[in-house]
């Protein structure tokens, strides 16, 4: 932080990276059986987690996106750095890339989840969206 700018006593606040969260309301997914009913939907790999995604079909445009992590992820330290970074990885990505109506589950994968570079997960989650949303020849 550039201090001789500053007045004595005064803190410069940096603004928080702005995402169009206006554009696609997302909620947390919390029932067990709509993390079953991904689960059973699709599904893409990725180096970094496994999507699960699914279509409503409720009516409801709001986008919903749950986390999980095993304990084959490790402790609950990692699990947790774990999921930390899988909510930001969808906190940056799915407002613009997301379909509404849409559940999401970002499921973390052991020893990589919690390694692998934070722009390579985006990468991954962007390329998991772009498979899963492009319509399937007959």
């Amino acid at each position: 932080m550039d201090h001789g700018t500053q007045a004595k006593g005064q803190v410069a606040v940096t603004p928080p990276a702005v995402f169009n969260c206006e554009l696609v309301k997302i909620s947390k997914m919390a029932e067990r059986r709509d993390f079953l009913r991904a689960a059973s939907a699709k599904r893409q790999a990725t180096a970094g987690f496994l999507l699960q995604a699914r279509h409503r079909n409720d009516g409801d445009v709001a986008l919903k996106v749950g986390f999980t992590c095993s304990k084959k992820i490790g402790n609950a330290a990692t699990r947790n750095r774990a999921k930390r970074r899988l909510r930001e990885v969808a906190r940056a990505i799915l407002p613009q890339l997301g379909h509404e109506g849409w559940d999401y589950v970002l499921v973390g994968r052991p020893q990589v989840t919690v390694a692998r570079p934070f722009s390579d997960l985006c990468t991954d989650l962007t390329r998991a969206l772009a498979l899963l949303h492009t319509p399937s020849a007959p």
